[in-house]
């Protein structure tokens, strides 16, 4: 994030220049047609509008894990937003009246800037490692730390709501 809105605080100290505890490892990156934030969707609904397919490049050790994914209509993606803040705990969006805090936000300018994405998966090649979607709201080559099949039965909460703010 490159200007700070009225209304937003940043931490006291940013997580980036913490030492690492979690041991998270990369399994391979996103393959998309954005390159920068401003041609990037701000979310799946509109990365699909724009009918760009894209795919997840998943490393050699990791492959053998794809096994049986192909199975899957849809999987879950974690990413992480290698690209994004990591000091602001308040945000002020453009699109909202008020400063709200980061955990009532789907933005990527987070402590741990963990992206989620339910993808459509059109094809499975497990001897290249590749996994090829319907559409995603990443730039091109953000890390991969996991994938996961989407259950509708058990993933989907149709009542769920947030109320959207006057």
């Amino acid at each position: 994030m490159t200007e700070k809105r009225e209304g937003e605080v940043e931490l006291a100290t940013d997580p980036a220049g913490l030492p690492a505890d979690g041991h998270v490892v990369f399994i391979g990156r996103i393959r998309s047609p954005w390159v920068s934030r401003e041609e990037c969707p701000r979310n799946m609904a509109r990365a699909r509008e724009r009918g760009m397919p894209a795919s997840v490049e998943v490393a050699p050790d990791y492959r053998p894990g794809l096994a049986g994914l192909e199975a899957a209509s849809h999987v879950a993606i974690l990413t992480w937003l290698d690209r994004s803040a990591r000091n602001l705990i308040v945000q002020k969006p453009r699109h909202a009246p008020r400063p709200k805090g980061v955990f009532a936000l789907r933005s990527p300018a987070r402590p741990n800037p963990v992206g989620l994405h339910i993808a459509r998966l059109s094809g499975v090649d497990l001897d290249a490692g590749v996994l090829t979607l319907d559409a995603i709201d990443v730039l091109d080559g953000t890390p991969v730390i996991d994938i996961k099949p989407y259950y509708a039965s058990t993933d989907s909460v149709p009542e769920a709501t947030v109320t959207k703010d006057e």
